[in-house]
């Protein structure tokens, strides 16, 4: 739903039909997984619970959702199909929310939740309740039982995690705001039974994130503690060089356990990485550039830039190639820059404003190679080319930046005082 479109009441979804990308039906919403959060802020919707026609009921990350309209949902295609189980921090908006007992802010009484509706935030894909559809109880003299009202979600009480305790729930709604960077850097200093509580409550592409920027030792720690399906699951969210890095260090039964159980486009992704040396381009790059025909138009590389998933570094320029465009993609033709993506009229096509100059990287490229190709062109990312004129992948500077700087920076003062996090973690160690 984009912004501005109107508010959907959950109500609404119960029981309507989800479809893929080409109009084939995946199955039936039966409720919504929703986060609660501290200080009567809107909760996270994270996903959907979805029926599938075997009756299963699965989990679909509201990331994966393109469209709630006109009586369906419709998603990208891309759906787990593992049994849903619900975590110790969601909470079901259906069959938990509604009907619920709660008090209106401005003391006005107590009052029945009869529906909720959620919002799609601007320029985002996170959704939030925004609206709580309540029917007061016997109120005074001048009000008539069973009168009905829409208010704010802040403007009632009785919903929202209580600011006290050291439970998962309650260090998540502390922790939400945090970047992964800096909610891995909190977790690095927990304790290990903590540390796996916390990661066992995230949701998977939340921990994803986090994992990437945990040191080796956490990263295996954490996804060692991990039943092995969601393992995989996580892995899955990762960047696919993030996830080859950390299976590469798993001995090698757990490894292919691992590899097997992820689904196989994310697996054969990994396993090309996992072929190539570390330190060199192959090993650092990600495989999933953004990839575009030379007949697409400026238009359409603007869109694929804004997508807000991609790191600044990823979105910096687009990467022109024959089909196929998936990587291993046919011949590359070279990149445009989004800052000439700014200057040209949206209907140009980009083949024609491709810069065929710059010479790519060969996979088996060192390290230090690399480096001085990014400082030599003032680039924050360069294309992996094999022998045969196919685009692999590109390298983003702050991937290489993470194998040049020392394996203990992370633990340094300047990282700690920079992010200004001990209050942060002596809340989560329990202390006051």
């Amino acid at each position: 739903m984009a912004a501005g479109a109107p508010r959907v009441f959950v109500s609404h979804l119960s029981g309507v039909a989800v479809f893929d990308p080409n109009g084939d039906q995946v199955g039936r919403v039966r409720d919504l997984v929703a986060m609660l959060r501290v200080g009567g802020r809107p909760p996270r919707i994270l996903g959907l619970v979805v029926e599938l026609v075997s009756r299963r009921r699965i989990f679909l990350p509201m990331t994966r959702v393109t469209g709630v309209e006109s009586g369906q949902v419709i998603t990208t295609g891309v759906i787990n199909m593992r049994r849903f189980e619900q975590r110790p921090t969601e909470t079901l908006v259906l069959g938990e929310l509604l009907d619920r007992r709660v008090r209106l802010v401005d003391g006005d009484g107590e009052v029945t939740v009869l529906d909720v509706s959620i919002t799609q935030l601007p320029a985002r894909r996170d959704w939030e309740i925004d609206k709580v559809f309540v029917r007061r109880g016997k109120g005074g003299a001048l009000r008539r039982k069973g009168e009905t009202l829409t208010v704010e979600w802040s403007a009632v009480t009785g919903f929202s995690l209580e600011e006290h305790g050291q439970g998962a729930e309650n260090l998540l709604a502390t922790f939400e705001r945090l970047r992964p960077a800096d909610l891995a850097n909190v977790l690095h200093h927990l304790s290990p039974k903590r540390r796996a509580e916390v990661a066992a409550a995230l949701d998977d592409d939340r921990l994803a994130d986090v994992l990437e920027e945990l040191p080796e030792d956490d990263q295996i720690e954490i996804l060692g503690k991990l039943q092995e399906e969601r393992a995989a699951d996580v892995l899955e969210a990762m960047d696919p060089d993030d996830a080859a890095d950390l299976l590469s260090e798993l001995p090698e039964d757990d490894k292919e356990r691992l590899l097997t159980l992820m689904q196989p486009d994310d697996a054969a992704d990994v396993r090309r990485l996992m072929a190539y040396e570390e330190r060199t381009a192959g090993g650092l790059m990600t495989t999933e550039p953004i990839v575009l025909r030379p007949d697409a138009t400026v238009a359409d590389a603007l869109a694929r830039v804004r997508n807000p998933d991609l790191s600044p570094a990823l979105a910096a320029q687009v990467y022109v190639c024959r089909p196929p465009d998936e990587t291993p993609t046919g011949k590359y033709l070279g990149t445009v820059h989004f800052q000439r993506l700014l200057r040209d009229p949206p209907f140009t096509l980009v083949g024609s404003i491709t810069d065929t100059d710059l010479r790519p990287l060969a996979p088996d490229t060192p390290l230090p190679a690399v480096t001085s190709y990014l400082a030599t062109y003032n680039m924050v990312a360069a294309p992996v080319v094999d022998e045969s004129g196919s685009l692999l992948g590109a390298v983003t500077v702050d991937d290489v930046l993470d194998h040049l700087l020392p394996e203990d920076w992370r633990e340094t003062e300047l990282h700690h005082g920079a992010l200004g996090m001990s209050d942060i973690r002596e809340a989560a160690h329990g202390k006051p």
